[in-house]
């Protein structure tokens, strides 16, 4: 449940406040974060997974003022993880800033800062480390109304071999992760490796 109080007279001049509430419930099986800790690994939590899972499967959670301090938190976990982590990282601000709110100019500069600081994680990685760049859901900034839209979202592999990996679910990405750490199948989804 999200808890995003508002401010104003009416729908037209609605705006949201900074004091957005998550409230998450236990997930009902075994997430992949679960999976990672009883196999001995290290889980790292950046932005809001933790919420998202109750906490549940988190080793270390870090947090940060807005999305380049996240980034920060993930090259520092990168360089600090020991093998066998699973680092998983949430930029909210895509999201809640410019994708509900039909942002697009602050959409496209979300996107050049992020892209700017692409190198930089890049140089964190490991040589046997895998990255994977993808969003939850589609929130296409142009889209009429605030919910999620529904187009596909891009889903780029580093450190894997180079192929088109076509269609694939979140499950399916999940389920790469798990191979990648040397992870037992999971009752969902297929690796892409």
């Amino acid at each position: 449940m999200i808890a995003r109080p508002f401010v104003g007279e009416g729908p037209e001049d609605f705006t949201r406040t900074a004091y957005r509430r998550d409230s998450a419930i236990p997930p009902p099986e075994p997430t992949l974060l679960d999976r990672v800790q009883q196999a001995g690994g290290a889980t790292w939590a950046i932005g809001k997974i933790s919420d998202i899972f109750a906490g549940q499967g988190v080793t270390k959670s870090l947090k940060g003022k807005d999305d380049m301090a996240l980034i920060d938190q993930t090259v520092l976990a990168l360089g600090t993880a020991a093998g066998g982590s699973f680092i998983f990282a949430n930029y909210v601000e895509f999201d809640s800033l410019y994708g509900h709110p039909r942002d697009v100019s602050g959409y496209a500069r979300a996107l050049e800062r992020f892209d700017a600081r692409v190198p930089e994680i890049l140089a964190a990685l490991r040589p046997d480390d895998l990255l994977i760049f993808t969003a939850d859901h589609g929130n296409d900034p142009t889209w009429s109304g605030t919910d999620h839209s529904r187009e596909r979202v891009p889903v780029l592999l580093v450190g894997a071999p180079p192929e088109a990996l076509g269609h694939c679910g979140f499950a399916d990405v999940g389920e790469t992760l798990a191979a990648h750490l040397g992870l037992a199948q999971g009752r969902h989804g297929r690796s892409l490796l």
